[in-house]
């Protein structure tokens, strides 16, 4: 695979570059590959579904993709990976889910870098265990790219693909998106056919709905933050938002407050909404929304979601906030 990007390589920006790029990947991967398998840790985010899908061109059946669900993911996910790759593409596909054993581990933990680490540490955990069943296993596909690359160089952050396997797992590395950047990959996956809600899925963080839990994870207030979610990106979606905001989730924090409802008191949790734009992640500003939007917003959270009693905007930018809470 090409280790470093062209200087003179022309940025994908068509349906025509999409097509010569992966024509040309289709090629160098079964080169690569011959007639071995190939693993692939299938999260549902954008780089590992467009790695997904041309690995199936390529190789088909070679393919193995694992799906871990660690009970983070936002409403619906799990189901469509299976849905566009189990049945759709017709993949090699186990479907692991660990919601129970990670969960379990995270009982009771507040601290955020620690919450990280035991998601990050199980889910090699659970991966690697599932790799050790299946036989002649020689590559690893992942989908790093290029600004991961120029990241991990400059040492802003550790390669969050590579590495992290156990000593005695030794695959060579596939990695058919490693010179595109984000907006090249939205590009390609499009023209392979993968659904738009998955090409332009906003960014999501590694640990899932973990960091929009803040405080010790419990799994009914994880559930008010799924659920409150998938409200805000429903509604999002029919006010024509969805693909114009850069990211847009809700917060579920650890502390409850007095409300009133149906005539009684309640003692329930605050739901935060955040909705931001930006260019480089480094300056981030807030979407305002209408008036009406809002209250609509407010309206379908405090009836639909149990356990939520009041709504909240956050008007912070980033600086002084950061894009997540944890």
């Amino acid at each position: 695979m090409t280790d470093v990007r062209p200087d003179s390589m022309v940025r994908i920006t068509t349906p025509e570059l999409a097509r010569a790029y992966i024509d040309e990947q289709i090629e160098a991967l079964r080169a690569q590959i011959g007639d071995k398998k190939v693993l692939l840790a299938l999260s549902g985010g954008v780089d590992s579904s467009v790695v997904a899908a041309m690995l199936i061109k390529a190789v088909g059946k070679q393919l193995v993709c694992v799906h871990v669900n660690h009970g983070l993911l936002r409403k619906g996910e799990p189901e469509q990976v299976i849905e566009v790759f189990g049945k759709e593409l017709n993949a090699n596909l186990i479907y692991v889910d660990a919601t129970d054993r990670f969960l379990d581990k995270l009982a009771g933990v507040t601290d955020p870098e620690q919450k990280r680490k035991i998601i990050g540490g199980e889910f090699i955990e659970v991966f690697a265990e599932e790799a050790r069943k299946l036989d002649g296993i020689e590559f690893l596909a992942q989908g790093t790219i290029w600004p991961d690359i120029l990241e991990s160089e400059a040492g802003i952050k550790a390669h969050h693909n590579a590495g992290g396997l156990p000593e005695d797992m030794k695959f060579e590395l596939v990695e058919p998106v490693r010179i595109l950047f984000k907006d090249e990959v939205r590009v390609v996956g499009k023209e392979l056919g993968l659904p738009d809600n998955m090409v332009f899925r906003q960014p999501f963080p590694g640990p899932g709905l973990g960091v929009r839990c803040p405080g010790a994870i419990t799994r009914d207030r994880l559930e008010a933050v799924r659920e409150s979610d998938a409200i805000l990106r429903e509604e999002f979606a029919k006010n024509g938002l969805e693909g114009k905001v850069w990211q847009y989730f809700t917060v579920v924090p650890d502390f409850k407050s007095t409300g009133v409802k149906n005539g009684k008191r309640t003692f329930d949790w605050p739901c935060i909404i955040r909705a931001i734009n930006t260019t480089d992640v480094m300056e981030v500003t807030v979407e305002h929304l209408s008036d009406e939007l809002i209250d609509h917003l407010v309206n379908r959270i405090i009836t639909e979601v149990p356990g939520i009693n009041r709504v909240l905007f956050d008007y912070t930018p980033k600086p002084p906030a950061t894009v997540e809470y944890e």
